[in-house]
C-alpha cells in the first residue's frame, strides 16, 4: 500500500503520515510505502493519487493547502471534491508567528508598529503561494492594516532557514516544525494562531489577543481516489479512527502541537467543503490573485 505525501519530507504532513502508517500497517497486515512527491504547491503529488487505481491501496495526506488550491490554482488538473474521496480527518493544527532573533520586536503590537512605520519595507517568507503560511500572513496583513512583501520559497525548510539566517525577517509556520529554531534562539516567537494558547507554547499569546478575530486553524486528513469503493473507504475510516483513539497517538500528536480530530466520512466531507469556502473568502479579502 502507498501513502503519497504531496509535500517535502521536512514538514508536518510528512511527520503525521509516518506516525499513522506503522499502526495502519499492523492493522491491515501489510507494509505502507511512504512517498514524498513535492512540487506545484501539492498539485503534482495529488494528481498522482487522483490517477491511481481506486482500490484502497493508494492514499494521500491532505492539508489545507489543498482546500486553498481550489481557489488559487484554477488550472490544476483535478477538482478535489470531484476526483478524490474523503477518508478520515486526523487532527487540528496551529501556526506560530516568528521573527529573526535580531529583529528588535518582542510582540505582535511592536511588529505591527514597525511595519506601519515603514510600509513595504518588511518581508515575510512562506513555502509558496497558497500555502497555509502564505494565507496566514496575508490574512494577518489585511487584519492588521500593514503593508509587507511576500518572499516565496519552494520548500518550507528553505523559508525557515531564511528567517533563521535573517535573510527574511519573519514568517508563519507550523508550531512543531519551528520548535527547534525557537528552542535554539535563532528565531523569536511572537504569537500562535489558534483560538486559545498552545500547549507547546503556553506563555505565548495568540495573535487574536492583539488582532481581535484573527484565527488560522489547519488540519490533516486522508484521501483516496474518487472511485474507491465505499466499503473500502469505510474500513479505512474505522481503522484510522481506532488508531486516533489510542492514548499513544493522542500523546504523539500532542507533542507536535496537534489536537486529535476523528470524524466520520460525512463529517470530514462537510469540513472540507466548508474550508474551501472559508479560504476562498480569505483569499478574496487578502487580495491574493489566482495563478
Amino acid at each position: 500500500m502507498r501513502f503519497i505525501i504531496p509535500f517535502a519530507a521536512s514538514g508536518g504532513a510528512d511527520t503525521f503520515t509516518r506516525l499513522l502508517t506503522e499502526p495502519l500497517a499492523e492493522a491491515f497486515g501489510q507494509p505502507f510505502i511512504v512517498e514524498n512527491r513535492p512540487g506545484g504547491g501539492g498539485v503534482i503529488g495529488t494528481d498522482a493519487v487522483v490517477k491511481s487505481a481506486p482500490d484502497g491501496h493508494t492514499l494521500m495526506m491532505l492539508t489545507v493547502t489543498h482546500t486553498a488550491n481550489e481557489t488559487l490554482l484554477p488550472n490544476r488538473p483535478y477538482v478535489l471534491m470531484r476526483d478524490m474521496a474523503p477518508v478520515a480527518c486526523l487532527n487540528r493544527t496551529y501556526q506560530v508567528l516568528v521573527v529573526n532573533s535580531d529583529l528588535p520586536v518582542r510582540s505582535v503590537a511592536e511588529l505591527i508598529a514597525m511595519a506601519q512605520a515603514s510600509p513595504g519595507k518588511l518581508d515575510y517568507a512562506s513555502s509558496g503561494p497558497g500555502t497555509p503560511y502564505h494565507i496566514a500572513f496575508e490574512v494577518f496583513r489585511h487584519a492588521a492594516g500593514i503593508t509587507v512583501q511576500h518572499i516565496p520559497f519552494r520548500l518550507s525548510g528553505d523559508a525557515r532557514n531564511a528567517v533563521a539566517a535573517g535573510t527574511v525577517p519573519m514568517m508563519f509556520d507550523g508550531i512543531s516544525t519551528m520548535m527547534p529554531l525557537i528552542e535554539s534562539g535563532r528565531v523569536r516567537p511572537l504569537a500562535t494562531t489558534g483560538p486559545v494558547r498552545s500547549r507547546l507554547l503556553p506563555n505565548l499569546p495568540t495573535v487574536a489577543e492583539t488582532v481581535p478575530g484573527y484565527e488560522q486553524v489547519g488540519f490533516n486528513g486522508v484521501m483516496a481516489p474518487a472511485a474507491t469503493p465505499r466499503p473500502v473507504v469505510e474500513k479505512l475510516n474505522a481503522a484510522i479512527n481506532q488508531i486516533l483513539a489510542r492514548p499513544s497517538t493522542v500523546e504523539a500528536f500532542g507533542r507536535l502541537g496537534a489536537e486529535i480530530a476523528p470524524m466520520s466520512i460525512v463529517e470530514f466531507e462537510a469540513l472540507l467543503r466548508a474550508d474551501i469556502a472559508k479560504r476562498r473568502e480569505w483569499i478574496r479579502l487578502a487580495g491574493i490573485q489566482p495563478e
